[in-house]
């Protein structure tokens, strides 16, 4: 009998390892340390066992690294079926910036990965349809696809860089920056600086739908049907 059961007359049973325990943790640690820190000594630590037993549920780091993008993928909502293209790759759009911008190493492992799970298929293959519903040829459902995931991953990327997250914090180093540096010596900086970026509510979120609907609306002219 160890301490805890001595001590405690009604120990809480360990919950036991899983699969599904063992990928959900890993999920955990990457979004704490990033990616390139998952190892499996560190997950075993996190889930308070040897890493050799996590063997006994996963084969590998690989089938690891395939299990989390799949449970990521499967966070982002599926395009609607009740709902037109365009309103759909919306919605879909804005939920994987969402998703991704919890999980921003998921970015270049959800296009890296060589084993395609099951969300991630059923994923793809609802975007596909939803074009192709919409009206879009084979050939320009792959590129609006291809599209659109790039402005996702590039703004989400992008977004997650930035050392800012409210209008007052980046007030502060433009306010700097102008200060040290005359607004005649650079007037379009200065002017983007006072009348746009530092001004009460801007937040800089706002710009992916902004630019979201622009890739939209280009497509739109584009559709087949």
């Amino acid at each position: 009998m160890d301490l805890a059961s001595r001590t405690d007359p009604n120990p809480q049973p360990r919950t036991p390892l899983s699969r599904e325990r063992v990928l959900h943790a890993a999920i955990a640690v990457a979004d704490q340390v990033g990616l390139e820190s998952l190892t499996m000594r560190r997950l075993g630590r996190h889930l308070g066992v040897e890493a050799m037993s996590l063997y006994k549920h996963v084969a590998s780091k690989d089938e690891i690294l395939d299990g989390i993008v799949d449970i990521v993928v499967s966070e982002i909502d599926l395009p609607s079926t009740e709902a037109d293209w365009k309103t759909a790759m919306r919605q879909r759009a804005v939920s994987a910036r969402q998703v991704l911008a919890s999980h921003p190493w998921a970015i270049g492992m959800m296009e890296s990965r060589a084993a395609m799970g099951p969300a991630a298929m059923r994923y793809t293959d609802a975007v596909i349809g939803s074009l192709r519903a919409g009206g879009f040829s084979v050939e320009m459902t792959a590129h609006a696809f291809l599209l659109l995931d790039s402005y996702i991953y590039g703004f989400v990327v992008q977004e997650t860089s930035f050392p800012f997250d409210t209008t007052e914090e980046t007030a502060e180093p433009a306010e700097a920056i102008l200060q040290t540096h005359p607004a005649d010596q650079y007037p379009h900086l200065a002017e983007m600086a006072t009348e746009y970026v530092t001004r009460p509510g801007h937040n800089y979120a706002d710009e992916f739908e902004f630019g979201l609907d622009l890739i939209l609306d280009g497509l739109e002219t584009h559709r087949d049907g």
